[in-house]
């Protein structure tokens, strides 16, 4: 006995075209087209979360080194006496605290840099 395939199918089909609402001309309502689409767009996400964490700290670098740069420093050199004053505020911490909080950023500055 063959076995029919359409409720199955259809199922199958909607799901992937659901994921492709949106999408401009056959992509969104043809299986094909949107199938190619969703799965190009998968594999867009994936490289794109990794990427995510590359793009933010090169952000936070460069936010670091505009505000030590602004305060007479250069970023190596704050870097290394950072590290050598074993503080444990990484880039991310550090770069909020020169964009947010000056004054904080100031205070740390003078603890790390001045301790010399």
């Amino acid at each position: 006995m063959r076995v029919k395939r359409g409720s199955v199918r259809r199922k199958r089909h909607k799901k992937i075209r659901d994921l492709a609402k949106g999408y401009l001309d056959m992509r969104h309502s043809t299986f094909k087209k949107a199938n190619e689409a969703v799965m190009k767009a998968g594999q867009h996400a994936f490289m794109d979360r990794r990427k995510k964490k590359r793009v933010f700290r090169a952000l936070w670098i460069s936010r670091l080194n505009a505000a030590v740069r602004f305060r007479g420093i250069r970023y190596g050199v704050f870097m290394k006496s950072l590290k050598d004053s074993k503080c444990d505020l990484d880039r991310k911490v550090l770069s909020e605290l020169a964009v947010h909080h000056p004054s904080v950023f100031d205070a740390v500055l003078k603890e790390t840099v001045m301790k010399k």
